[in-house]
């Protein structure tokens, strides 16, 4: 701890998705507590970046489209423009950089990257041999460890107390003005009191549930006088479209929040049904039940809720974890009945409003 209480400036590198960013939450704010001086600037891919400024404790987001995250191989070759861009990190002077990585990420491109840039200490965590290119090298956690716990466990392996169990629940602090944002778009749009959010989208085909089934989910909810609002990004709007198709009463706002109204508009929110997805984790943020259609992508104890309450649903499939992002297997763990999953939802909802009504 010492070592970090009087750093200057510090690096956090989590270049991922929405939800990964979102799961660095406890690690920025254990690292907060521990250098409270420190300017904490986080590195993070383009879709990352769009939720970090709702992260306590951050002071500066460098956007990055990183060679070796490039899962699609479409980066074209230009080695000026890394050579560019690590003269770019250069200028910023870190003193220190935490490399966050899921387990089945390298930690060392980014370090070399960073020893190339000047970086004195550079902290990750890997089972693989890296020599010198990391000055604190980490053992992880198992493979199946929860992507939060194994955040918190590279800052406690250099030497950063990372609190009690509750200091690792997920949290966003939401702008006022993305809340008001939020209720005028709902008031034009004539939703009133409680409402149920949907997010048919996600990163990967693999990982979503069929919109024409949400659409029958979205109906189901309308019988019982739910009404339902679906969210998404440009991309979804439309699966947004399916939905909104087949339950009248539904209201779309695919394509018309940002990040920050998202979170406001989750905050708001009775319940959400997604699937592995990043409104999942900033519901989980936010306080916000779910129900989760968890495809085989991926293990759900490496990404699962563990805040808000949530009904988590899958089929078991003897080919998961894929890790794919096209299924040749159509969907065969989301092979779930939209009855079941308004049932899950009701019952849900009962459960939270008698949490609040015994509070």
């Amino acid at each position: 701890m010492d070592a970090f209480k009087d750093a200057a400036r510090i690096l956090l590198v989590r270049l991922g998705n929405i939800g990964d960013v979102v799961m660095l939450s406890p690690a920025v704010r254990a690292l907060r507590r521990a250098a409270p001086r420190a300017r904490l600037t986080l590195l993070a891919s383009p879709a990352g970046a769009t939720v970090a400024g709702l992260l306590p404790g951050l002071d500066e987001v460098l956007v990055h489209r990183a060679l070796w995250q490039d899962a699609r191989g479409d980066i074209a070759f230009d080695s000026k423009r890394e050579q560019e861009w690590v003269r770019d990190l250069a200028v910023h002077g870190f003193d220190a950089v935490f490399i966050f990585t899921s387990f089945s990420q390298s930690p060392f491109p980014a370090a070399y990257a960073c020893y190339l840039a000047g970086i004195p200490v550079r902290i990750g965590q890997s089972r693989e041999f890296g020599g010198g290119v990391l000055t604190r090298w980490v053992r992880p956690l198992a493979d199946s460890a929860h992507q939060v716990d194994r955040n918190l466990h590279l800052l406690k392996e250099a030497g950063i107390p990372v609190g009690r169990p509750q200091a690792s629940a997920l949290r966003l602090a939401v702008p006022a003005g993305a809340r008001a944002r939020v209720e005028a778009k709902l008031r034009e749009r004539g939703v009133r009191g409680d409402f149920v959010v949907i997010a048919p989208g996600a990163t990967c085909a693999a990982r979503r549930y069929p919109a024409e089934r949400y659409g029958v989910v979205a109906a189901g909810l309308e019988a019982l006088d739910r009404q339902v609002v679906v969210v998404g990004g440009p991309k979804d709007q439309a699966i947004g479209e399916v939905v909104v198709a087949a339950a009248r009463g539904t209201v779309s706002l695919c394509g018309q929040t940002d990040l920050a109204e998202l979170a406001a508009l989750l905050q708001r929110a009775r319940l959400l049904i997604a699937n592995d997805s990043g409104p999942m984790h900033i519901a989980d943020a936010v306080g916000c039940p779910m129900v989760v259609l968890y495809s085989g992508t991926e293990l759900e104890e490496q990404w699962r809720p563990r805040t808000a309450p949530a009904r988590i649903l899958r089929r078991p499939t003897a080919c998961s974890p894929c890790y794919r992002f096209e299924c040749p297997y159509g969907l065969e763990c989301l092979r779930i009945a939209p009855g079941e999953v308004v049932a899950q939802a009701r019952a849900l909802l009962g459960e939270t409003l008698r949490e609040v009504a015994d509070g």
